[in-house]
């Protein structure tokens, strides 16, 4: 990690973006907008862990679509990531408990090599994090916005404790400046509260159990997903040959669940997984994450943008919302570029309605469906159990749409 740049260097600066937010989706932008050639600075409450290939893997994994691949790939950091570890699959096979109604979608259908890969969350955020000071990237950590007021040609972010001044000490430093500020802090945002952005959406009164098994049978580089009547249970492909499970279920069977030994997990696991891989021969340890929907209603105010889950928190079923932040990156940048193009300020409410209108558009219609699915899925009356049973052969069989169901997930 870089020395904290002394404050004297940013007085009186204009920076074109501030990002505020180091997970995946805030330094794929600070990146991205760096190689397009704005003047860029991170701002992180918390430096990454440092990613080592002898720790175990990452309990929180992401899937990644062909649009995100590609995304990183033009950032030069996908082989970087591919390489140390990560898995393709090139099958996903989507099943339900009631009916054994089931769709696949295999990627030689396709003409293509692979679907999607897994990758561990803290592995693609710490390779985008090490690329950051080589595209030029001003990295200010522990730094907190305590507020910010914008102007007629620049936003100004209050700080506290970034590097510039003495981070053991807290004290407000001057201020940094920039034309937009970009809003990556997370589903719990402070910059959208204080935008006053606000959001709608409901909690599922469930959470995400994840862990990673070993199972008798291999995972034949395959997404499997069983949609159970407490929710879906997804078995993805891990570098290392074994799976990482994200287990939907209510809140207090999630907690019965975390409670149990080992074996006891396993066999649980087994079952519910309907022994598609054999038995469960082994489990690291549990943890568990709140389900919920959350949707901006505006992704814009003066000289502020909001990107990832920020703007919007969708069910983990389609294993989408990574891929959904990195769509509002690559959309931002293409929006930036096109304005510096053509003589525009990069932050003119114009500008940014242009990009807030499209990544609002799709990602409400990605979170609605992502939820209507959910609630399809919860269905358990036999005659609607049956009425989705046979929805799901159709689908099967029409191979037009699953061509663009398989497309619209690879971001295309």
């Amino acid at each position: 990690m870089s020395a904290a740049r002394p404050a004297s260097r940013l007085r009186g600066s204009l920076l074109d973006v501030a990002v505020v937010g180091g997970g995946m989706v805030g330094a794929a932008a600070a990146l991205a907008l760096a190689r397009a050639g704005f003047s860029t600075a991170l701002l992180e409450a918390r430096p990454p862990a440092p990613w080592r290939a002898e720790d175990e893997v990452d309990l929180r994994v992401v899937g990644l679509a062909p649009s995100s691949v590609a995304l990183l790939d033009s950032l030069d950091v996908w082989a970087s990531i591919r390489e140390r570890r990560a898995a393709s699959y090139a099958r996903m096979h989507v099943w339900d408990a009631r009916s054994g109604a089931a769709i696949e979608f295999d990627a030689t259908a396709e003409g293509r090599a692979w679907l999607g890969w897994i990758a561990e969350n803290s592995l693609v955020q710490w390779t985008l994090w090490q690329a950051l000071e080589a595209a030029g990237v001003q990295r200010h950590c522990p730094a907190q916005v305590t507020g910010f007021q914008a102007h007629a040609d620049r936003i100004t972010l209050d700080l506290a404790g970034d590097g510039l001044s003495n981070p053991e000490s807290r004290i407000p430093n001057p201020g940094l400046s920039a034309r937009l500020l970009v809003a990556a802090d997370g589903a719990g945002s402070p910059l959208r509260q204080l935008a006053g952005l606000e959001t709608h959406g409901h909690d599922y009164g469930q959470r995400g159990v994840v862990a990673h098994v070993a199972t008798e049978r291999p995972h034949q580089h395959t997404a499997w997903q069983r949609f159970l009547p407490g929710g879906p249970l997804a078995l993805l492909p891990l570098a290392d040959g074994r799976s990482s499970i994200v287990w939907s279920l209510p809140e207090a069977e999630a907690q019965r669940v975390l409670a149990l030994d080992d074996a006891a997990f396993c066999a649980e696991l087994g079952v519910a997984s309907d022994f598609r891989l054999g038995p469960v021969l082994s489990t690291t340890r549990r943890a568990a994450f709140p389900l919920k929907l959350q949707l901006a209603d505006r992704y814009q105010a003066e000289r502020l943008v909001l990107l990832g889950d920020a703007a919007h928190a969708v069910h983990p079923l389609a294993g989408q919302g990574v891929n959904l932040g990195l769509r509002d990156v690559a959309e931002l940048r293409d929006t930036l570029v096109a304005a510096r193009a053509a003589g525009r300020d990069i932050a003119a409410p114009h500008v940014l309605r242009r990009y807030a209108r499209r990544r609002h558009s799709a990602d409400t219609l990605d979170a609605r469906g992502f939820d209507a699915l959910a609630r399809i899925y919860a269905w358990q009356a036999p005659p609607l159990v049956a009425a989705r049973a046979l929805g799901v052969r159709l689908v099967d069989r029409l191979a037009p749409l699953k061509r663009r169901l398989a497309a619209h997930a690879a971001g295309r």
